[in-house]
């Protein structure tokens, strides 16, 4: 972690109302965290290196709070189907393959290789069944100077064999076996049932006393699907909701569980949701590949919910965070059609959905404010002679039409990667 000083044109949403654009301003670095921004550099910092990125934009970096690694290697594929048919035709097939873990280091290699060259800085990631290959994931992602959570997924009933786990106790087991090797400095563990469908009671039941054993977070999908939301029904009838089912077995673990799609939900799932302070990961171009159905967003999150933006890598067929945050953007106007009270959301708001709204997860990052860990990308869009653009015009074009080869420096932090 260093200290230094960034110059150039700084952007940051440090709310959902309120996008900061500051010209041809300084950013200060202290020891990884944030000092501020500056319109003209304190004497006090006149001793720091700075490096002068011009008339460049410098954007907090993203956070990316659902994505799974075992399905990068075919992103895109499979898209005519809907969930529960996708995943029998292209994801259980695929993440069985983990098993091998010669197979496992060269796609995650890939995975990893990508992940470290876009726009995400963090992310919270589902592995597989398999412990070994969910190390040497994390050893992956440690080696990239990334921050970030795996998971090892639980799965013990309705899956294919090759990737159910023997029972609940092997599942458990397993898992305990992976806790004792994911010792990381900055990629840590986060348990993972893979949805209610595949996990017994016995073994949620399980995962959720190793939560409050070990203190971990929660990482699992709900409400994506409305033949899955139909499914958990009929697996526990005797409980109101797909959300209550993980309250009853400890999996809903207050500011510390991640819930993916979340978009068929009850007023009282809601309510539940938003006082344990669980963060809902919207997959936006997941969801409509999949023909999965639109989260409501505005009004979640007017109703007090925790949203963010995610890639849902690869029902989403990228992982690159800034065109999830366009697709959300141009989802959220043709909902806006039908549902009139509920306005499509803006650039502003949905950066802050992809920096400091997901970096919450991992404390004081997303954002340049004073005391944040220094998260940070700097963006160079190509110049058109006689075409003149204001910084913030250059954060829209980055947005929908911006890739890794706009991004020219990244600091997670404050370590140049």
């Amino acid at each position: 972690m260093g200290s230094f000083v960034l110059h150039g044109n700084i952007i940051d949403s440090e709310s959902p109302e309120r996008l900061r654009v500051a010209a041809d301003s300084y950013l200060v670095c202290e020891e990884g965290r944030c000092t501020g921004v500056f319109s003209a550099l304190p004497e006090r910092f006149s001793g720091l290196p700075l490096t002068d990125f011009g008339d460049r934009l410098i954007l907090p970096g993203m956070t990316d709070l659902h994505l799974h690694a075992p399905q990068f290697a075919f992103r895109g594929l499979g898209m005519d189907l809907e969930l529960l048919d996708w995943l029998n035709a292209r994801t259980f097939p695929e993440e069985a393959k983990y098993a091998d873990l010669s197979y496992a280091a060269l796609a995650y290699g890939q995975f990893v290789d990508c992940l470290r060259r876009s726009a995400t800085t963090r992310a919270v990631v589902f592995g597989t069944v398999h412990p070994a290959a969910t190390t040497l994931l994390m050893e992956l992602l440690e080696a990239s100077g990334l921050v970030s959570y795996v998971g090892k997924v639980n799965m013990d009933r309705d899956c294919p064999e090759a990737l159910r786990e023997a029972d609940a106790a092997a599942s458990l087991a397993a898992t305990e076996q992976w806790l004792a090797s994911a010792r990381f400095a900055h990629t840590k563990p986060i348990l993972t049932p893979r949805f209610v469908p595949s996990t017994t009671e016995k073994l949620m039941t399980g995962l959720g006393r190793l939560c409050e054993t070990y203190d971990l977070p929660v990482q699992s999908h709900l409400s994506e699907n409305r033949n899955e939301v139909a499914w958990v029904k009929e697996l526990h009838p005797d409980l109101p909701s797909y959300t209550a089912v993980y309250d009853t077995f400890g999996l809903l673990r207050p500011e510390k569980t991640i819930m993916a799609h979340a978009i068929y939900l009850s007023d009282e799932e809601k309510r539940l949701l938003r006082d344990k302070g669980v963060y809902l990961a919207h997959c936006a171009q997941s969801n409509a590949n999949l023909t999965s159905g639109i989260m409501p967003l505005r009004r979640n999150l007017e109703n007090g919910l925790t949203c963010t933006i995610a890639s849902d890598v690869a029902a989403g067929h990228t992982p690159a965070m800034n065109k999830q945050i366009a697709l959300t953007i141009e989802i959220s106007k043709l909902y806006s059609l039908k549902h009139d009270r509920e306005k499509a959301l803006t650039i502003g708001e949905g950066l802050y959905l992809a920096t400091k709204g997901p970096g919450r997860f991992y404390g004081q990052t997303g954002s340049f404010e004073k005391g944040y860990a220094f998260d940070a990308l700097v963006i160079h869009m190509d110049d058109i002679e006689g075409l003149e653009r204001t910084p913030f015009e250059k954060l829209q074009q980055f947005i929908y039409d911006g890739d890794d080869r706009n991004i020219i420096a990244r600091y997670v932090d404050g370590v140049s990667r």
